[in-house]
């Protein structure tokens, strides 16, 4: 092994022991490596990595970006090592991410959806995907996490659900209270799932019609078609199943100005409901929708009587 290679395996050692796991570093610094030794370098230069960085040609600059921040996260630390080497700059290639802008579901749209997932054939699926939607509107689960759960996560006689750390977003395990409504809805779809599945093909708690965990691209395939034939879905407009998480937040947050609590007080709850890293992540669901500003104007002005 190179010099280079053995700083690498010493770089992913020292950052993996904070905890971070590195998996896509693991896989592409030893090829930032190869292509320096190809070129005769012995250490990090700035036109090296963001020539290894424009790889392949023809990718999205975003692929680009994200390439170079993991040579440069190396060459940080290598410079500290070497100081000959040079750590590139972070703004090479102009690229600038968008959120999406969300669809907020309503109450009529969620019916909607689920009588479509209740048509669906065959039967178990039907009802898998009829209570995993439900579920995801009333209690902001990602939808990663929802299909990942198995059945040993959900306690329906403490009407709570694990979010396991191998299965949480950042690795954030944690505990998701249902209310009696929703435990009764998973109460109905457990004794489906047995009756129509005894022996599955896997210990998920969600089943396809085979008795086998659910694919995710084919959850959203099924939404896609079920919103085109709602007619919710258009050239412009695009629910997704992570905009049911939105939703809930948002409603959440209307039903908070309504009942007059101080919202900056709760926001931490809630933020660790969703399992987010920061407040500052759960505030983004502070979109500017028309009930949510209008429930908050109305606030203002019984607070102030209407003065200016």
């Amino acid at each position: 092994m190179s010099g280079l290679g053995e700083h690498v395996d010493d770089y992913l050692k020292f950052r993996r022991a904070f905890g971070f796991k590195l998996e896509r570093h693991g896989r592409i610094l030893p090829q930032f490596v190869a292509y320096l030794e190809a070129a005769g370098a012995s250490t990090v230069s700035s036109e090296l990595a963001i020539s290894w960085a424009r790889l392949p040609t023809g990718a999205h600059p975003g692929h680009w970006a994200a390439r170079l921040a993991v040579a440069r996260g190396f060459a940080a630390y290598l410079q500290t090592i070497d100081p000959a080497t040079e750590v590139p700059p972070a703004d090479v290639f102009a690229v600038g991410y968008r959120r999406p802008t969300p669809y907020l579901w309503s109450q009529q749209d969620i019916c909607g959806l689920l009588t479509q997932a209740r048509a669906l054939r065959p039967p178990l699926r039907a009802a898998s995907l009829e209570t995993l939607f439900g579920l995801l509107a009333v209690s902001g689960m990602r939808v990663g996490e929802a299909i990942a759960l198995e059945r040993s996560d959900v306690d329906l006689n403490d009407g709570v659900i694990t979010i396991r750390e191998q299965i949480a977003k950042h690795e954030r395990a944690r505990l998701v209270p249902l209310h009696a409504s929703t435990v009764e809805a998973l109460h109905r779809y457990v004794r489906t799932r047995e009756r129509l599945c005894p022996q599955p093909r896997s210990k998920a708690f969600f089943l396809t019609g085979a008795g086998t965990v659910l694919n995710r691209s084919e959850v959203s395939k099924t939404l896609r078609k079920i919103t085109t034939a709602l007619g919710l879905r258009t050239a412009t407009v695009h629910p997704r199943t992570h905009d049911l998480r939105h939703s809930f937040a948002v409603s959440t947050l209307i039903a908070w100005q309504r009942s007059g609590v101080q919202i900056d007080e709760r926001i931490a709850a809630l933020s660790t409901y969703l399992g987010h890293v920061s407040p500052a992540d759960t505030y983004w669901y502070l979109t500017a929708t028309p009930e949510l500003m209008g429930v908050a104007a109305e606030r203002l002005d019984r607070r102030f009587g209407g003065q200016s």
